[in-house]
């Protein structure tokens, strides 16, 4: 599944519903871009957020995930301006001011800084790195997002993935799906952020009325998979909790050192195996959890003895969570530095290049590898469960129950295993799941952000009016009606990046 980003000449193609809304957005956008550049846009790129269903922090473990493609999104308005340079402003100009570069001036990027611009150009870099060439022409462009920022929904995902778009067309280049979506999640790491590739992948390939099974290892794929009819349909909730996590300036203690903490557990859990010095392991750069279970498993007579696909998954994934229990089970408490460099038989130096922590920096005392590790086989072979029931025909309510108790595993694996989650994402689950959620957990990074809830349609406005009186209104007593609806929303899966021409 990997084609070209789609153009559209309707709204109604994009967003189904509240097309009047959208219609006055995009017109102000347009508006505001020949207010300021002295003329029309030629085109909108466009790409949205996304909610992941299931698989939390596993992307970058090369395990599959379960996202889908949300209507908040983020926009860019350009058009070329026959100059070398490049205008770049925001609908949110008192909180994004504008900026200007010279194309060359493109390139330089400070992942120190905390500066909006630092994603555009991490869009347009991303394009021109991955077709390795300068960029050649000047252009303006106007943005405009409604992905919360910090809410778990990927707002940086869909501001590089739109920008990317934009860059493309300006520059004619015509690059494919999965090359934009890996291309926008190598960009992300020149602002220090380790992204795995689930954000950007459903961003641009994302499928109205579908969610998407994506794999990473060996190569990026993406199945659809349409969820289980049911009367009364069934909806997801989001809910943020307005808890803002930064991931960039976190990202010492939260994201990256649960990206680190994972990979050195991989390093640690291939020469457990005694697999460490095979080809696919010792030239992985990184090593993740899926080379070491592929590896694991290519060797003759060592489980798998199913041939179903999905059977043969689960039942890989379940002896290898048996494995990390006899490979870190003796340090529950974390491990030193000095510890998991002795254990590998390196110098903690080499440990520290080995895992890149020059581009990535953490900071802890004791690395978490048997925690980390049963929370990343587990979560994938919920991963797996989840499309088997979704696959499997039934619309029963038991289908739903058993996949809303898959998502209520994950909320506490994240909780307790991954130590990625936080009290307000823990209480408006709990609130949820007594209105009448099959299923709550968090999304997205966590530390806050945002939650998603598999709910019956009967059940949204007890689910919204529970939360809306008993969290929102407890410790955002001030929200306006407006914001409020911004925080908590009914959705289903939506169409991906595309252009969109009046």
């Amino acid at each position: 599944m990997s084609s070209f980003a789609p153009t559209v000449h309707g709204l109604s193609d994009i967003y189904g519903a509240d097309v009047d809304a959208q219609a006055v957005r995009y017109a102000r956008l347009a508006a505001t871009f020949k207010a300021t550049f002295g003329s029309q846009p030629e085109f909108i790129a466009r790409a949205p957020g996304r909610v992941n269903i299931i698989g939390e922090h596993i992307d970058y473990c090369g395990f599959p995930v379960f996202p889908m493609a949300i209507a908040p999104d983020t926009l860019v308005a350009a058009r070329a301006n026959r100059s070398d340079l490049i205008r770049v402003s925001n609908m949110d100009g008192a909180k994004y001011p504008p900026r200007e570069f010279s194309v060359a001036d493109m390139f330089e990027i400070d992942p120190t800084k905390h500066e909006w611009s630092n994603y555009f150009k991490c869009g347009y870099r991303g394009v021109l790195d991955h077709v390795s060439r300068q960029g050649s022409k000047g252009f303006d462009a106007l943005l405009d997002g409604t992905v919360p920022a910090g809410g778990g929904l990927s707002s940086s995902a869909a501001f590089v993935c739109a920008t990317q778009l934009a860059v493309q067309r300006i520059e004619g280049l015509s690059l494919t799906q999965a090359e934009l979506a890996s291309a926008a999640a190598q960009a992300e790491r020149h602002v220090g952020v380790n992204a795995g590739g689930m954000d950007q992948a459903v961003s641009i390939m994302g499928q109205q009325d579908s969610a998407l099974f994506i794999e990473f290892h060996p190569t990026l794929k993406a199945t659809p998979v349409r969820l289980p009819e049911a009367d009364p349909p069934f909806a997801f909730v989001i809910a943020n909790t307005l808890v803002v996590s930064n991931k960039h300036t976190t990202a010492p203690t939260n994201y990256n050192l649960r990206v680190v903490e994972t990979r050195i557990g991989a390093l640690m859990l291939a020469k457990h195996l005694g697999i460490a010095e095979r080809v696919a392991c010792a030239n992985a750069d990184p090593l993740t959890f899926k080379v070491v279970m592929d590896e694991y498993f290519a060797k003759p007579n060592v489980g798998d003895s199913n041939d179903d696909e999905v059977q043969g998954w689960i039942e890989r994934l379940e002896i290898m969570l048996r494995e990390t229990e006899k490979a870190f089970g003796t340090h529950p408490q974390g491990y030193t530095r000095d510890e998991m460099a002795a254990a590998l038989s390196v110098a903690t130096a080499e440990l520290s290049a080995k895992i890149h922590e020059n581009q990535f920096p953490v900071c802890t005392d004791r690395f978490k590898l048997l925690q980390r590790a049963q929370h990343a086989f587990s979560e994938a072979l919920r991963v797996v469960k989840f499309r088997q029931v979704c696959e499997s025909g039934d619309t029963s309510d038991e289908c739903f129950v058993a996949l809303g108790a898959l998502m209520n595993q994950s909320q506490d694996s994240c909780r307790d295993l991954f130590e990625c989650s936080c009290p307000e994402l823990d209480e408006v689950c709990k609130l949820a799941r007594k209105a009448g959620s099959f299923g709550s957990r968090l999304t997205g990074a966590g530390w806050g952000g945002c939650s998603v809830h598999l709910v019956p349609a009967n059940k949204v406005d007890d689910v919204k009016k529970a939360l809306a009186d008993q969290y929102y209104a407890t410790y955002f007593s001030d929200l306006s009606t407006e914001r409020l609806s911004e925080a908590l929303f009914a959705t289903k899966p939506g169409r991906g990046a595309c252009y969109y021409f009046a």
